[in-house]
């Protein structure tokens, strides 16, 4: 591990860079919610490439993925194991238990001028999260979400991820987002904080929001790792979507 910092200014422009979606999941469960979340992706962002990582490969239908890859020694965090091993320019990491409601291809463009986007975490002040893993860094500096994540292919960003798979099987933690918090704190990589609309974790914020004030891109609820089978994904993704339309119906009429 090199901990960082992470210069940005080393990195190499491509002209015309190969953008695409990654998910990374172990187990037939998650595998299922991973091929309802790239359905939402289709839907919305057909153009996208969509690659998936599993070790459950007899669970995936044909005509959803680009291209399928196996995991070796899989576990609960894959992710930080193979992330790095992107095929894409630009990738856009996507937890199982997302759904697209709304074109996403704009990310991408955020990787212009910035070397990754993630969105805070949500329950940032839970005392859990608020955990340091070697030196001290301030609250106001939280855990990232990394279930929504948006980065390039360089050679910062490819270390600062080695760095993280790292940490995450020498660190003894639970979650991988502690070690995440402190890598992003030492780096000097140029990151942006992506808005709540594209990492909605709970319904209970749609509610608050005006359509003047924010439209939902991605929802991010653990409740989709329950819909598994594709009839009862797309049930519970529609029931999601008549939730957020009623949201807005209730808040023009007040």
């Amino acid at each position: 591990m090199t901990d960082g910092p992470y210069k940005s200014n080393e990195v190499a422009e491509i002209a015309t860079p190969v953008c695409g979606v990654n998910y990374i999941c172990t187990g037939a469960t998650f595998t299922k919610a991973g091929v309802n979340s790239a359905r939402s992706v289709r839907m919305h962002s057909p153009n996208l490439q969509i690659d998936i990582y599993t070790d459950s490969p007899s669970e995936i239908p044909d005509g959803i993925f680009d291209m399928v890859h196996l995991i070796a020694d899989p576990h609960r965090r894959s992710k930080v194991d193979y992330m790095a091993k992107t095929r894409f320019d630009r990738s856009l990491y996507l937890d199982t238990d997302t759904r697209v409601v709304k074109d996403i291809s704009n990310m991408f463009d955020l990787l212009d001028r910035f070397d990754l986007a993630i969105a805070h975490a949500h329950e940032r002040q839970k005392k859990s999260n608020l955990e340091g893993w070697r030196c001290h860094i301030p609250d106001n500096f939280p855990q990232m979400n990394s279930g929504v994540m948006v980065y390039r292919r360089t050679p910062v960003v490819m270390e600062m991820l080695s760095d993280w798979q790292a940490a995450f099987h020498t660190a003894d933690f639970n979650k991988d987002q502690v070690t995440l918090r402190e890598l992003l704190w030492l780096s000097d990589l140029r990151i942006y904080i992506l808005p709540p609309e594209y990492n909605v974790r709970y319904a209970k914020y749609i509610k608050v929001w005006t359509p003047s004030e924010a439209e939902p891109k991605i929802l991010h609820f653990a409740s989709f790792h329950h819909e598994v089978g594709i009839i009862q994904g797309l049930r519970g993704w529609r029931r999601q979507l008549r939730k957020l339309k009623n949201a807005y119906r209730d808040v023009k009429k007040a």
